[in-house]
């Protein structure tokens, strides 16, 4: 057994008994990535700090229904996901880019290459995703950012495994679509 999964059943076993230390120490270490995922569908942070909050209130009160025959994180972000559609479907908002960043370019003095600073980077492939679709930005941050496997991203999503590969697709080709257009030519810059 993985010493992340140890250490989940364990906080998981605390917290039932009312161990309140414990279910604060499990949720601070997937906070990051379930803000990230939540983002990823309503497309706002603030908003998604809210789903993320309403999600954990839902894990607190059903955790005694977790079943620890598979990965506690699977469960948790398939909650974290699903407030958010919901939510998203309460709000019914489209984030709009108000204002692109300027970018920076930097030299390597070694090689010579002319690249992006890693900052800019983040903010060009962040504005990306949000222009996005939240199928696709979410699907692409689970398999490239988060490195979950297909399977994972069926059971954390409820998609079938043809629409997570389309989606992955569709989102690839989209991905390069709205850098392309965010940066034009300087495009050859981001890698």
């Amino acid at each position: 057994m993985n010493c992340n999964k140890t250490r989940d059943i364990e906080l998981i076993n605390r917290s039932k008994e009312g161990d309140t230390l414990a279910f604060r120490d499990l949720i601070n270490f997937y906070k990051n990535v379930s803000l990230t995922l939540a983002c990823s569908v309503v497309k706002n942070e603030l908003l998604a700090e809210d789903v993320v909050q309403t999600a954990f209130i839902k894990v607190y009160q059903k955790l005694h229904t977790f079943k620890q025959d598979s990965k506690f994180s699977t469960w948790l972000y398939r909650i974290v996901i699903n407030t958010a559609y919901n939510t998203l479907k309460q709000q019914k908002r489209h984030l709009e880019i108000d204002k692109i960043p300027n970018c920076s370019i930097a030299t390597d003095e070694k090689t010579g290459i002319v690249s992006l600073k890693e900052e800019d980077q983040k903010k060009y492939i962040q504005i990306a995703l949000n222009a996005m679709k939240s199928d696709e930005a979410l699907v692409l941050r689970l398999f490239y950012l988060y490195e979950h496997s297909i399977f994972e991203i069926q059971e954390i999503t409820g998609f079938s495994k043809s629409k997570i590969k389309v989606d992955l697709h569709r989102g690839r080709m989209n991905m390069e679509f709205q850098l392309q257009k965010l940066l034009g030519n300087e495009i050859k810059y981001l890698l």
